[in-house]
């Protein structure tokens, strides 16, 4: 199972190329309306993967593309991690966002929290 830092996303994000990743955001569907990277999907399976319960997902694999890289969003990282080695056992080239939509915000708003995080991923 890979990783992409916020950073990274955002570059290839933004560069318009043909690489873009899938954006499959796992977060229950209010999470995601409140708050989302643009371009995403919102596949509201984290509650059931937090219980353990890996069907969830499994169940709608018809969702998410293979012929695309997939990048798992989550509030912090920590269950989309789960959820992106199901995906890499399927298959699929999958990555887990590190901190999750909580890094992902704190890489735009420049925060010193993410920073220290940055750094210590840099550092792994």
């Amino acid at each position: 199972m890979s990783a992409i830092r916020p950073s990274e996303l955002a570059e290839r994000l933004e560069s318009g190329s043909s690489d873009r990743p899938f954006l499959l955001d796992i977060r229950p569907a209010s999470a995601y309306r409140s708050d989302a990277i643009d371009g995403s999907h919102n596949l509201p399976v984290y509650d059931e993967l937090r219980r353990g319960e890996d069907d969830a997902l499994l169940d709608r694999l018809d969702e998410v593309p293979t012929d695309r890289d997939v990048v798992v969003v989550c509030k912090m990282g920590i269950v989309a991690k789960g959820a992106a080695e199901l995906l890499a056992d399927e298959g699929y080239d999958a990555a887990v966002l590190l901190g999750g939509m909580s890094g992902w915000n704190g890489y735009h708003e420049g925060s010193l929290t993410y920073r220290v995080r940055s750094l210590i991923w840099r550092l792994r």
